[in-house]
């Protein structure tokens, strides 16, 4: 049995809980697929085994409360500690100098889009920090990012259901236009499928008559 196989089969006995710690140690810096496994976890939800409601949530929390303890360990370590023990948080000096560059040419568009670039995400967290980054600023950066990166591979699973694993990996293959992509696919497969319901909430906030115009007719 595979890591992969392995990793979904915990997931399936205790999906909540596996998702949660796996995407809150991925941003310390333990190697954890989170990307797959939010989308396996978007499948389950769509066979009826998970609540899709639970899973974004304990995904979002895992996710940013990672994000969380990062910025405050890279703010009271600072650059110096990070560089002397950042490898064992695989984050080594190259790295480092990488994120340095990347933070004063993108500040924090960087926090919100780092999600998606492989490789970054594990240490927007340490650097906001270490840049000191106000709080309430890196925090409104990392959640709403953290709320897209997590509703749009749980959207894979949930929408394309068996599907997932070959969009998932094509989204692996072609980076970025494939991220691009997809969030026009979920978007327009989410309107089609619930079109009756988007019409209906449609009707009732805009289509009804005010009384003096029927009075009128």
């Amino acid at each position: 049995m595979g890591f992969m196989d392995y990793l979904q089969s915990l997931l399936t006995e205790h999906g909540y809980l596996v998702l949660f710690l796996g995407l809150l140690l991925e941003f310390i810096a333990l190697p954890f697929p989170g990307e797959p496994t939010m989308a396996y976890a978007g499948y389950l939800s769509y066979m009826g085994t998970l609540n899709i409601a639970l899973v974004l949530l304990c995904a979002f929390a895992g996710t940013t409360i990672g994000m969380t303890i990062t910025y405050f360990i890279g703010k009271k370590a600072g650059l110096p500690f990070m560089r002397k023990y950042g490898k064992w948080m695989l984050l080594p000096e190259h790295k480092l100098d990488k994120a340095q560059k990347w933070f004063n040419k993108y500040g924090y568009t960087l926090v919100f889009v780092g999600y998606f670039i492989p490789g970054v995400r594990h240490f927007t967290g340490y650097f906001s920090g270490i840049m000191n980054y106000k709080f309430w600023r890196f925090a409104a950066y990392a959640y709403s990012g953290a709320l897209v990166w997590v509703g749009l591979f749980i959207a894979l699973g949930k929408i394309f259901g068996p599907q997932w694993s070959m969009i998932f990996q094509w989204i692996h293959d072609y980076s970025f236009e494939a991220i691009a992509t997809l969030v026009g696919l979920v978007l327009a497969v989410f309107i089609v499928k619930y079109r009756r319901w988007l019409g209906i909430q449609l009707v009732n906030r805009f289509g009804k008559k005010k009384p003096d115009d029927s009075a009128r007719e």
